[in-house]
């Protein structure tokens, strides 16, 4: 937010609307609003802000709305309404500033008309435990939203202007918490295509599938996509990309003395099988390199649950490390973190493993390790050891971050 202030661009349409609104929706949106405050000389008329957790200081006059993360609360609902209404209320002349960040999605949640909260919770859960990317499950929501996918926008009368920090591979603005702001070329057909390959319509609520089909069918309007006219006074940047954290490490990592390799494309696809993969590719990449290496790498990955427990996509990736870890050399440790510190319904935001790690659980009388894995248990595998990374949350949100660390 900060260098954002620094650029004319930004600052010239702050500077010459006629009244300024400022909406901040994400997990980082008080650290958003606090900064635009603390940056910007130019009034703002309304402020509002919306994220998981009240921080201790806002801007004065800021109006602020917990919402619900993963899934979206009544509170969303509340929040989002709130939203839609300042956006109403633009004028033209007017600009609304609109500050995301990853999360905004469930904490900033509108139901269509003829869906219910309960329903599109239902929906947003079988989609993630049957392991839909971040594009999928936003397809989806935009299809069921009031106010995702460019409807925000469309709601005002006056300029908009979007600031993103980016959770998203390749930095997408039209998933960015669902791109309320920006044209939506997903259709409905693909909605219901995404239905019929995540568990089929039987795992649905039969309204969803219904609105899903009628859409796809033509016989409700699309949301607004590229081209709609709606959209033409609304403009969009990403001022941090997803991969912003992976330089910043990288910069850490070589003022601590290591050679750094990078791993140039991101970390996707089921979290036990790419954490394999991901090994075997690091082993390759830094076989003639010298000693100390720190390998870094991000992206977001997806678990298909099949069991009960309890963990979340960097615990099974970092466990999915461990079996073959030892190819990397003797004296290698790993982890993978979620940016926010929170790694799916858990209070870690990830975990750290070496060679040594299953020998560590057989010594702590932890019996059979696959079937932690196999039972999406991994968080109660990892606290057993004391090898869960606890950061709290972090306020932000830029995906994850894989960690690689081999001394000779």
């Amino acid at each position: 937010m900060q260098r954002a202030l620094e650029d004319s661009d930004i600052v010239a349409p702050l500077q010459r609307a006629a009244g300024v609104d400022v909406i901040a929706a994400g997990k980082a949106a008080g650290a958003m609003a606090n900064a635009f405050a603390a940056g910007s000389s130019v009034p703002v008329r309304r402020m509002l802000a919306i994220g998981p957790v009240r921080p201790a200081v806002l801007p004065e006059g800021a109006e602020w709305h917990s919402g619900g993360h993963p899934l979206p609360s009544p509170e969303s609902v509340a929040a989002a309404t709130r939203a839609m209404q300042v956006a109403e209320q633009s004028q033209p002349g007017d600009l609304l500033l609109v500050l995301l960040s990853g999360g905004g999605s469930a904490l900033m949640a509108l139901p269509a008309e003829d869906i219910s909260l309960a329903e599109k919770q239902q929906t947003a859960r079988s989609l993630m435990e049957r392991g839909a990317d971040i594009y999928e499950l936003n397809t989806v929501r935009k299809h069921l939203s009031a106010i995702k996918g460019g409807q925000l926008a469309a709601a005002s009368r006056g300029q908009v202007l979007t600031l993103a920090v980016s959770d998203v591979v390749g930095d997408d603005l039209s998933v960015i918490a669902s791109g309320p702001t920006v044209p939506d070329d997903s259709t409905y057909a693909e909605a219901f295509q995404i239905l019929d390959r995540r568990g089929g319509h039987d795992v649905y609520p039969g309204r969803v599938v219904e609105r899903l089909g009628r859409g796809a069918a033509g016989q409700l309007p699309e949301t607004p996509a590229t081209g709609d006219p709606r959209l033409t006074r609304s403009t969009a940047r990403v001022i941090g990309p997803q991969r912003g954290a992976l330089e910043g490490a990288r910069r850490e990592a070589e003022s601590r003395g290591y050679h750094v390799h990078v791993v140039a494309e991101p970390v996707t696809g089921e979290a036990r099988v790419a954490a394999a993969a991901h090994v075997r590719h690091v082993a390759q990449a830094i076989a003639s390199m010298p000693r100390p290496v720190c390998v870094l790498s991000s992206g977001e990955t997806t678990v298909t649950v099949t069991g009960s427990g309890k963990g979340g996509r960097n615990q099974e990736f970092a466990f999915a490390m461990a079996a073959t870890l030892a190819q990397c050399g003797p004296h290698v440790v790993a982890a993978s973190v979620g940016t926010d510190g929170i790694d799916g319904p858990t209070d870690a935001a990830g975990a750290i493993v070496d060679p040594s790690t299953f020998q560590r659980a057989a010594a702590a009388g932890v019996a059979a390790p696959d079937t932690y894995l196999a039972n999406n248990d991994t968080y109660a595998f990892f606290d057993t050891l004391g090898d869960l990374i606890r950061t709290g949350p972090t306020s932000t949100n830029v995906g994850d971050l894989q960690v690689i660390l081999v001394a000779e």
